[in-house]
């Protein structure tokens, strides 16, 4: 399954993602693809304490595609690793375009 399984569009214009979350990591930022779950691997170096695991999960996403940390919220999972997250004001074309770009240089 491609990336853009993890992704949907709103009726309002925004994009919807579904992530899984790894807190507490050794290292911080998109990890990686589950194409089983079809979710989006994002590793933060904060403990999951008082939101300290989400506020880092929108740092690395805004960082990592581009876009500013008012435009990334969490919509739910907020106490969970399976998380939501919803992206104002981007194209399909261009996150997809973007995640792309992140996961082929993990890759190599």
């Amino acid at each position: 399954m491609d990336v853009g399984g993890c992704m949907r569009p709103t009726l309002d214009g925004a994009l919807l993602m579904d992530i899984d979350v790894q807190p507490g990591a050794s290292r911080q930022g998109i990890v990686g693809f589950n194409t089983w779950r079809a979710r989006l691997n994002v590793a933060v170096g904060a403990q999951a304490i008082e939101g300290r695991a989400n506020r880092a999960v929108v740092t690395v996403l805004s960082a990592h595609l581009g876009c500013a940390p008012a435009e990334v919220s969490i919509v739910t999972g907020q106490t969970s690793r399976q998380k939501t997250v919803r992206f104002e004001s981007m194209r399909v074309e261009d996150l997809l375009h973007r995640l792309r770009v992140v996961l082929e240089a993990l890759d190599g």
